[in-house]
């Protein structure tokens, strides 16, 4: 009987111990509304009552134009939102690695994201740039060989 108590609360620990892990698992966004290939050039996404333009530009020079809608209130949260870019979160904002599909990582390969407005290189980043309709806004991939 000793054995068989023994087993149960054995198993029963190790139910609650695969229960805990699980429960801690990151779970994945929700992405019914996130384009899952990058956006083509000339089309437009998203809805909303704000409006700008997109170009992405990528290591080859390719250019992609594209209109954003949304009701955001800045750049950075509207192109998040519909997965145009991703990155990572550090002290200084988001750092951009992934724009429209394409990745550029200084830590990989020593190239980054150059974020531009109406053509300007930004003094801000594109998580703390409000949006300004009709303005166009540009990530352009960048490296030392190119400045």
């Amino acid at each position: 009987m000793k054995k068989n108590l023994q087993k149960c609360t054995a198993l029963l620990l190790a139910l609650v111990l695969a229960l805990s892990l699980t429960a801690c698992a990151p779970v994945a966004p929700e992405q019914d509304d996130v384009p899952l290939v990058p956006v083509a050039d000339g089309a437009t996404i998203g809805e909303g009552s704000k409006t700008f333009q997109m170009e992405v530009t990528d290591a080859d020079g390719k250019v992609v134009k594209f209109t954003v809608k949304s009701d955001a209130d800045t750049v950075g949260a509207a192109l998040l939102a519909l997965g145009v870019i991703a990155g990572d979160d550090s002290q200084y904002g988001l750092y951009v690695k992934s724009v429209n599909g394409i990745t550029a990582d200084y830590d990989k390969d020593q190239t980054w994201w150059g974020f531009y407005i109406d053509g300007v290189s930004a003094t801000a980043g594109v998580d703390s740039t409000d949006i300004a309709d009709g303005s166009t806004y540009g990530f352009k991939v960048e490296s030392e060989l190119s400045n």
